[in-house]
């Protein structure tokens, strides 16, 4: 299977520069998982495709302003660092630019000094391991110094930082937003309740590895990034009864689908557990808990297409893209959603 049969082409104008300004007014595409059937909906109009038992599965990770801006203790340049996943109490894998001026032992200051980072440890990828030294909680520093770590197809500035959150955004940790989730009000999610319908919150720390293109030509040759998962108990009991009651699973975002599908795959059933995740699904995948997926619209030849793909197939995804791009559906990470549903029960 090769990496440009998820290939599409997409004018500019499609890409979301900002989120919109209510969230539950994007356009949603609703395409049958197995027929491929199209409908054109709003987003609020997701509560009509579930019911009372059904369980809603949303990633309640939340996004660190892991963008710094500093400098050589004396000297002008700028330097960037992207925090990716925590390694140590104090250490950090973090992208850098310019990345020469960034060798082992270079140590750069943020805020006139409040943030001081030393590369410990260049990775094979060009990562850096940087060891952080601050005052009082590091979150707290980040709040003040950092900025969104925004995808660098998105060119405006985002003026509410909060819109780069879901509204049920919990445990800090993430390099990127699960942004199925950005269309979710804390209204909808009430009048989602009051149907009878559960909500089962997951943890995964969103890497930027999970977005990026794949490079090389056979998909089965790339390798992943690991993520942190977390399912708390009650998660997990909520999900088993309803695989028990045969009541559908609906997992909001590719990363709620990974995490359900790593453990599902690692122990057979969903258990309470934490851990690291490298899964790479592509069609062929056997899926084993979600019947339903709530996303967004995907980056070309990305794992997020082949994941989407895998779910329904992959002329049924590419025939929804060509119809979204048809009818000027907003794309990426500020853009509209799509469900793919399973219309009947187990």
């Amino acid at each position: 299977m090769r990496t440009d049969d998820f290939n599409f082409d997409l004018d500019e104008e499609l890409i979301a520069q900002f989120p919109i300004k209510d969230r539950d007014q994007s356009k949603l595409l609703v395409m049958n998982k197995e027929s491929g059937k199209i409908e054109h909906k709003y987003f609020y109009n997701i509560i009509d495709y579930l019911n009372k038992g059904d369980v809603l599965v949303l990633n309640d990770t939340r996004v660190l302003p892991a963008r710094l801006f500093g400098n050589r203790p004396g000297r002008d340049e700028k330097i960037e660092v992207l925090l990716l996943k925590k390694t140590l109490d104090s250490s950090w894998e973090c992208l850098v630019k310019p990345g020469k001026k960034m060798k082992i032992g270079t140590v750069v200051e943020f805020g006139n000094g409040l943030l001081k980072g030393e590369v410990k440890e260049i990775k094979e990828d060009g990562s850096r391991i940087v060891k952080f030294i601050y005052d009082g909680i590091f979150e707290e520093v980040l709040e003040e110094l950092g900025t969104m770590p925004l995808p660098p197809y998105i060119k405006e500035k985002l003026k509410d930082q909060e819109r780069y959150q879901t509204v049920y955004s919990k445990h800090n940790g993430s390099a990127a937003a699960p942004t199925a989730g950005l269309h979710f009000t804390k209204d909808l999610l009430l009048k989602i309740k009051n149907k009878g319908v559960k909500i089962a919150y997951v943890t995964l720390h969103v890497g930027l590895g999970t977005f990026r293109p794949v490079k090389v030509d056979n998909i089965k040759e790339h390798i992943m990034h690991s993520e942190y998962y977390n399912i708390p108990e009650e998660s997990s009991k909520i999900i088993n009864e309803a695989i028990e009651e045969n009541s559908k699973i609906i997992a909001v975002g590719t990363t709620s689908i990974r995490t359900l599908e790593t453990v599902a795959r690692d122990y057979g059933k969903i258990i309470p557990t934490s851990g690291w995740t490298d899964i790479f699904i592509y069609p062929g995948f056997e899926f084993k808990v979600v019947d339903s997926l709530i996303t967004n619209f995907h980056l070309p030849k990305s794992t997020l297409m082949m994941l989407v793909s895998a779910f329904s197939t992959k002329e049924n995804i590419m025939n929804a893209y060509k119809i979204a791009i048809k009818e000027k559906y907003r794309f990426f990470s500020f853009g509209d959603a799509m469900l793919i549903n399973k219309e009947e029960n187990r």
